[in-house]
């Protein structure tokens, strides 16, 4: 939509001597003839200008945004909204929540409309340490849902009695309601209420649900967690939510993976890093070490005389295994030297030689 105010540089409230003044001195601009000029910008200070110094175009484009009449022969009424399954007494224009309401709300006009409630959808969180997330684990839980009812089988009434037309619209599903507004009489189709949109009604609704097919309980669900899968990744149960209403669909379970912190090792993607404690002797003189793995496995690590502690040693293949792939990441260790609180008469000649040496 054109903003001819702004085409004019003018502000909405302006009056006619200053929308004339405007006119003039943009027309001035933009004129073809002129150095500089602008033939299509010239244009538009023209129109701009023939809807604001009319006084019945202004004010029809401040209320609808557009200048040109109503009757774009889309309907029998001329309406801009002809066709649309609207009623129009006068070719009078609804109000914009009743709009809405039928356009995205509404039942639509020659059929029925099955409007009964889908399952919600759930969320649950479990629990697993990484000895579980290393070889993959099940684990089986329950939580309390809306349970399909068993009596009527999630139907909400006696299949063998069968389903009536609904008394209300008719069979149809919707219903029209008329309403005055200020604007006139406005009539729009709706759901109907008694049968939400299906045209049909119960003879028998069953009595244990209420009709709803649907009922408090408890659902017990067994997840697959895959091995490798990472702290906080959901996992998805197509169809273990929520009954819907009267048949209608199952919500979904989405089940959130919390893995536990562990005593030895810190994940990292998929390689795990672990710490290993050293003696200041062992670190000088060079010493083995053994290091059990995440599965338990021991795996042994030769540490050479003078190692730099700010290097870690990798083991590769002994991390944890790659989420819905092959292979596995790295253990890597890293080495905190553990100092000694006392030190004997005889170990203090000992490394006070040792450091005459060194020097």
């Amino acid at each position: 939509m054109k903003d001819y105010y702004k085409i004019l540089g003018v502000a909405r409230e302006a009056s006619e001597t200053d929308i004339k003044q405007a006119y003039r001195k943009m027309a001035h601009r933009y004129h073809p003839d002129k150095p500089g000029g602008d033939t299509q910008k010239f244009k538009e200070v023209n129109e701009a200008y023939q809807v604001l110094s009319n006084k019945e175009k202004r004010q029809q484009y401040d209320q609808f945004g557009t200048a040109e009449p109503f009757g774009f022969g889309s309907g029998a009424s001329g309406s801009p909204f002809g066709g649309f399954g609207f009623d129009f007494e006068g070719g009078v224009m609804p109000d914009v929540e009743d709009l809405f309401d039928m356009f995205f709300g509404g039942a639509a006009r020659g059929g029925k409309r099955r409007a009964y409630r889908q399952g919600s959808d759930l969320q649950y969180t479990v629990t697993v340490d990484l000895e579980e997330v290393l070889a993959g684990t099940k684990k089986t839980i329950v939580f309390p849902a809306q349970m399909a009812c068993g009596p009527c089988a999630g139907l909400g009434y006696d299949e063998k009695a069968g389903m009536a037309s609904c008394a209300k619209c008719g069979g149809r599903g919707e219903i029209k309601e008329s309403r005055q507004t200020f604007f006139g009489s406005f009539t729009q189709v709706k759901e109907c209420r008694e049968c939400r949109g299906a045209g049909e009604t119960p003879n028998k609704p069953c009595g244990k649900c209420g009709g709803t097919g649907r009922m408090k309980g408890e659902r017990k669900v067994t997840v697959e967690i895959l091995p490798g899968v990472a702290d906080g990744q959901i996992i998805r149960v197509a169809g273990a939510g929520e009954a819907g209403e009267r048949g209608a669909g199952t919500g979904d379970l989405y089940v959130k993976v919390t893995v536990k912190p562990h005593e030895r090792f810190r994940r990292q993607g998929n390689d795990l890093l672990a710490t290993v404690r050293l003696s200041v002797i062992d670190l000088l003189l060079g010493t083995e070490i053994t290091v059990k793995s995440i599965a338990g496995k021991p795996v042994k690590i030769v540490i050479p005389a003078g190692f730099n502690l700010r290097e870690a040693v990798t083991v590769p293949g002994e991390g944890m295994p790659v989420f819905g792939s092959w292979g596995r990441g790295n253990m890597i260790v890293a080495f905190n030297v553990v100092m000694p609180k006392k030190l004997s008469k005889h170990a203090q000649e000992l490394l006070e030689k040792l450091k005459g040496e060194i020097e």
